[in-house]
């Protein structure tokens, strides 16, 4: 059961206006969540006006002076399973405060809550939103006014003003939801099997269902032509699938690699401008593994190629 996200507040109400260089992101690489914003943020071209702060993969232990179960920024800490810092982690700058703990920028607006993604206005010092979905959608609605680098020609439109298209988004997005996104984390963290066999089952059944839905017609994206806000929903966890989540989770029974359509789907959506430096597989496989009970980092698949290097070669589903 997903936590309620407690801020809801949305850019272009009066007090948080579009603005460019106004707003700030949270995120953990790791948090499949936190990748919708950070996909969001990349494929609307607002790197550059909408700053980002990164949390280390692995929240704090039980020895932490603070208690465990943390978000932390720490960019000095070494990451098992390279030796070193990872270099995407950063130090909290988006409050001025330098806060150590996610927690601590809660804290200050009197809430209780310490998840990632945080939407946050740096002019107000104040939360905007915590919900991955209400933060990529109004990135999309306010791409342009929020300092896009794109044109109005090349900038995606992800949620399109067509209502049967809307309509169809939407179906797409609850099923995703229900049985891919938070139905990987029913698998994987379940510990009755009759919930996890239903989580498998529903998993597998779905993945089925896209696999035909883009082999019909050989549509490129879900809806079609275009990529959506559907497809951005679907991907961190196909993104996360073969290197994490067929051990982890435990959704062993077929590799995205087993779905040619949706392989060259999945390949073809990480091509996109800004999407492969959206996320990074080290901070997947640190911030899952090492949480386990031992916190070893497996240090494959490399077959039939090393992951990410994998989804730069769509065809590898003909060979497989």
């Amino acid at each position: 059961m997903r936590g309620i996200s407690g801020f809801r507040h949305t850019i272009g109400d009066p007090e948080f206006p579009a603005e460019p260089g106004r707003y700030h992101l949270f995120v953990a690489l790791n948090c499949p969540w936190c990748h919708r914003v950070t996909l969001a943020r990349n494929v609307l071209g607002l790197q550059d006006s909408i700053s980002m702060d990164v949390a280390f993969p692995n929240r704090t232990a039980d020895d932490d002076p603070d208690g465990p179960n943390h978000w932390q920024f720490a960019p000095d800490l070494a990451a098992s399973v390279t030796g070193i810092p990872l270099p995407e982690c950063t130090a909290e700058t988006g409050t001025d405060q330098g806060f150590r703990l996610v927690r601590d920028i809660y804290r200050a607006e009197g809430a209780d809550e310490r998840s990632v993604p945080i939407l946050y206005d740096k002019k107000t010092n104040h939360i905007v939103n915590n919900e991955s979905a209400d933060i990529i959608r109004m990135l999309d609605r306010h791409a342009k006014a929020l300092g896009s680098s794109l044109g109005d020609a090349k900038r995606p439109n992800l949620y399109p003003d067509d209502s049967a298209v809307r309509s169809e988004i939407d179906l797409l997005n609850e099923q995703i939801y229900v049985t891919i996104n938070n139905g990987a984390y029913k698998a994987g963290f379940s510990s009755d099997q009759s919930v996890y066999a239903a989580a498998f089952d529903a998993y597998f059944e779905t993945l089925s269902q896209l696999e035909a839905r883009l082999a019909r017609d050989g549509r490129p994206f879900l809806t079609g032509e275009q990529f959506t806000e559907a497809d951005l929903r679907l991907f961190p966890t196909l993104y996360r699938h073969d290197p994490v989540y067929h051990l982890r989770m435990k959704l062993n029974g077929a590799k995205i690699l087993d779905y040619p359509y949706l392989w060259r789907w999945l390949c073809r959506f990480y091509a996109l401008p800004g999407v492969a430096d959206s996320n990074s597989l080290d901070h997947c496989r640190q911030g899952y593994f090492g949480r386990s009970w031992n916190g070893v980092i497996p240090l494959g698949p490399f077959k039939p190629m090393k992951y990410p290097e994998a989804y730069k070669h769509p065809d590898l589903a003909n060979r497989h």
